[in-house]
Order: structure tokens, then C-alpha cells, then sequence
């Protein structure tokens, strides 16, 4: 999983898991500027109500 994957999913669904949360807590520390402002921009959207923290149920093909 890249950082840019992680936004655009949470983007797409609305939903971050909270493995998912871990693992941007956990890996912060090594974010470019970009990725760092990714981070940044989701936190502010969970804040906002936008992005909800919760589980994503699989697609049905």
C-alpha cells in the first residue's frame, strides 16, 4: 500500500479502516512533502465528518 493508494481508496469510499490509520500513524515519519500532505488532507476530512472511520465491505463482482 503507497500513500496515494490509501487516499484515493478513502477518497473513492468515504471509509478508512483503522488498519489503515495504523499504518499511516506508523509510517508518517517516512512521507515525502506530497505524502505528508496526503496525510494531512485525510486527517482534515475525518475531522469533517467526509471520511468516516469504519470498514469496507468487499465489491461484488
Amino acid at each position: 500500500m503507497t500513500m496515494g493508494e490509501l487516499f484515493l481508496e478513502s477518497m473513492a469510499t468515504g471509509v478508512i479502516t483503522p488498519e489503515e490509520l495504523s499504518w499511516l500513524a506508523r509510517r508518517q515519519t517516512e512521507f515525502s512533502r506530497v505524502e505528508e500532505a496526503a496525510a494531512l488532507r485525510l486527517g482534515r476530512l475525518l475531522d469533517q465528518g467526509v471520511i468516516q472511520l469504519g470498514c469496507r465491505l468487499p465489491r461484488l463482482a
